[in-house]
């Protein structure tokens, strides 16, 4: 069907985007630092104004796109990410700019679920949906990294600004072909009328925010640090408060059954991990590059290119690879691929050749994450009532966003066990390899076959 393939392919460069957008800051932060006059505080804050409000008030964004209708609330989200993003290419100073990355980040909480619940309505079959989510998850890992590439790329060749016309003119387009090309909402029920359950959003948003905010600091600041486990505990005390409630209120904005299923909890567990290992396998190459051999920002940038091609290649593949042998098997073999190239990683030296030494490791990592997403979006995404469509869209995108800041929190504290930096490195992608081999070995013991295709 053209329509819906037409229809697809807009979708799937919104989400590709909205992820795009969370790497913008990555390599031109120390240049935007030095313009603004920045202290390392307001570093980080500028880091992750994106991504807090956005993980954070994502599970909210998918009850509204259940409770309204997903068109409108894709385009108010869109409206809403278009307009800040504009605003921060303006920005005159840090206050701006961070607070534009911020207002982006609650846009993009409210364009994701609903994009999934279109999606939802532009495949109702439940075999069309999981080959579509199969492409949907290979989509996402390329926009993140080639919003970190791209952004090296134009901060070099003319203005960190310049990294925002990306998601200006996706969302133009997006206004602009969203009739012509997107289904019309689907008709509610008086199931799907019931409230909104403010305090269950309010604290789901707190207790993220809070624990990847704790998690994000402690990348740089000690864990005996009033700032991380002072944070990180009132985090997990709210935590704990949003599913006590869950069980009592009679509409949840996470119903607690919604985690149990056993096939549902794989995808969001293999998400969040291909996702950290997403962010290790760019993170801290580039550090390598930059600190220890002294490469540029833009020859950093343009090392990951053999990565975003393979990532292209492996995302042809990936789809058909789930339909045919289920999501569960290529999850299993994309993290035994992905766990060989980060044990490649593991060798690394200060005089390792990137050529012989790096690429192949950027290569296998990259087939076996694009695996490990397209079979986590099919298993995430399985089973699902069409009243929460939306729901899963936020759920999924949650585990997603939450995967890199807890991999740069564990990967950069096994980094800081050796004093010096590159067997640190070496001992973190080591980590990432014994992590990667003990969930394919779990993944082993999950018979539960009835969503696997």
């Amino acid at each position: 069907m053209p329509e819906a393939r037409a229809g697809f392919a807009l979708l799937a460069i919104v989400q590709a985007t909205l992820i795009f957008t969370i790497a913008l800051i990555m390599i031109p932060l120390p240049e935007i630092s030095a313009q603004f006059g920045m202290n390392s505080s307001q570093m980080l804050f500028l880091q992750v104004a994106y991504g807090l409000p956005f993980s954070g008030l994502l599970l909210f964004g998918g009850r509204l796109a259940d409770r309204f209708p997903e068109r409108i609330m894709f385009a108010i989200g869109l409206i809403l990410f278009g307009l800040a993003s504009l605003a921060a290419a303006l920005a005159p100073n840090y206050q701006v700019l961070a607070s534009m990355r911020f207002l982006q980040g609650i846009g993009g909480a409210l364009t994701a679920p609903a994009a999934m619940a279109i999606l939802r309505t532009i495949y109702p079959s439940p075999a069309q949906f999981g080959r579509a989510m199969a492409t949907w998850g290979g989509v996402s890992i390329l926009g993140a990294t080639l919003g970190f590439v791209l952004s090296g790329i134009i901060t070099a060749w003319i203005s960190w600004r310049w990294m925002f016309i990306v998601p200006i003119t996706v969302t133009a387009a997006a206004l602009l072909l969203s009739n012509a090309l997107l289904p019309a909402s689907r008709p509610r029920n008086h199931h799907e009328k019931m409230r909104l359950d403010p305090v269950g959003a309010l604290l789901a948003t707190a207790s993220i925010v809070l624990i990847s905010y704790a998690l994000i600091r402690s990348s740089e600041t000690p864990w005996s640090d009033l700032h991380v486990w002072g944070v990180l505990t009132a985090g997990l005390l709210l935590l704990i408060c949003f599913f006590t409630l869950e069980k009592k209120v009679s509409s949840p904005l996470l119903p607690p059954h919604f985690l149990l299923n056993a096939n549902r909890a794989a995808g969001l567990i293999g998400m969040m991990l291909a996702a950290a290992g997403s962010v290790l396998i760019e993170l801290l190459p580039s550090l390598f590059l930059q600190q220890i051999r002294q490469w540029s920002a833009l020859t950093t940038a343009l090392s990951f290119l053999p990565l975003i091609i393979a990532l292209l290649v492996a995302n042809q593949f990936a789809s058909p690879i789930v339909h045919r042998f289920g999501a569960r098997k290529s999850m299993i073999a994309g993290f035994l691929i992905a766990a060989t190239g980060l044990c490649l990683y593991a060798f690394l030296r200060r005089e390792t050749d990137y050529l012989l030494g790096m690429v192949p490791g950027q290569i296998l990592v990259s087939v076996g994450i694009a695996l490990v997403f397209s079979g986590s979006a099919v298993l995430s995404t399985s089973n699902v009532p069409d009243h929460q469509a939306g729901l899963a869209g936020g759920v999924m995108n949650t585990a997603m966003e939450l995967g890199p800041t807890f991999g740069l929190a564990v990967f950069m504290s096994v980094a800081g066990l050796r004093v010096d930096v590159v067997e640190g490195y070496a001992l973190a992608f080591a980590a990432g390899t014994i992590i990667y081999v003990l969930v394919a070995c779990w993944l082993l013991f999950l018979t539960d076959e009835k969503a696997d295709h």
